[in-house]
Order: C-alpha cells, then structure tokens, then sequence
C-alpha cells in the first residue's frame, strides 16, 4: 500500500516520494481506537504511548502487508490477544522488526513504514513515564491513605511500552 509520487517525470524513477501508508493507517486505526475509547488527553504522553503500542501492533500483525479498512472490525480479536497482559508482546515486536529489516535489507528498497515503526518502537522502549505503582501494598506507608487522589498515590517510571500496551488493549475492549 505505498502511493508513489510523480517527481520524476524522466522514467528513471529517482526523486521518488514514498508514501509510508500502511504506518500511517495503522496510526490512524490506532488513534481512533484511543479517542473512541476516551482514556486519556489526546494530547498527553500516555496517548502517545497507548497509540504507539496500538499502532506497532496493528502494522506488525498484518502479515500481506495490505491493511484493510473493511478488516478492521474482523482484526480487532487478533489484536485483543497480541496485546493481552500474559502475552510476550515486546519480544513479539523485537522478531516481527527484525524479520521485516532483513525482508527490507534483502530487497533493497526504501521502507518508510518500517523506519516510522522503528522510531515508534525506539520511543516505547526509551522513554519512561511516571504512573500508578499497581504494585504497591494498600495502606503500606504514609503515601498511601484514604482521601488522596489518583496523582496523590504511590507512582513508579514506567516504560512507555508498558503503560501504553494496557491502554492499547483497553481502547480495543470500549471499541
């Protein structure tokens, strides 16, 4: 699904424009997931982390390279169970990269989808965001306590990854 562009009027095909469409669609899927679901700001970095995961699942899984708009619906149990808690879902991501790397290094053409889903990826895995320690003791020390509001409780730097997959999942359930 790449929309190649008409610079290049002499036939030898150089100044080409590649369009990264299946990254971009499956960015648009994901963020429409998130908005649907009305988690979180659009604007804030855990949307960010939530779309990220959404969108690396959902390009990674399409294994014909060709999403589909009218197989979104059909794709949602899929990528229900890719992005469950007991999955491996980062080591999924790790082999799904590196298979399309060397596809993309053996073929030896441009691969603006893959280099979007990578930087994608590099952000999940680098960046921490401070959330909710889910596994704090209730009532453990003197953070912890009747009253205090959701920001006033324990927290833990969390990867992105990790904050962004649940909210991924959850998106796809309100959906």
């Amino acid at each position: 699904m790449q929309h190649r562009g008409q610079e290049s009027t002499d036939g030898a095909g150089g100044g080409e424009l590649i369009v990264p469409m299946a990254w971009l669609y499956a960015e648009y899927i994901a963020d429409e997931l998130l908005r649907t679901g009305d988690l979180m700001p659009p604007t804030s970095f855990e949307f960010r982390a939530g779309r990220d995961a959404l969108a690396l699942t959902i390009f990674l899984s399409d294994t014909d390279g060709e999403l589909s708009g009218i197989r979104v619906v059909s794709q949602l149990e899929t990528w229900l169970s890719l992005t469950a808690y007991d999955q491996p879902w980062q080591d999924w991501v790790r082999e799904r990269m590196a298979r399309l790397t060397a596809e993309a290094a053996e073929s030896g053409a441009p691969a603006p989808d893959l280099n979007l889903a990578e930087a994608a990826w590099q952000w999940l895995e680098e960046t921490e965001l401070l959330a909710p320690d889910l596994n704090a003791v209730p009532g453990g020390g003197p953070a912890v306590g009747i009253g205090l509001g959701e920001d006033e409780g324990p927290q833990v730097w969390t990867k992105a990854w990790q904050l962004g997959l649940p909210l991924g999942h959850l998106a796809i359930h309100l959906f």
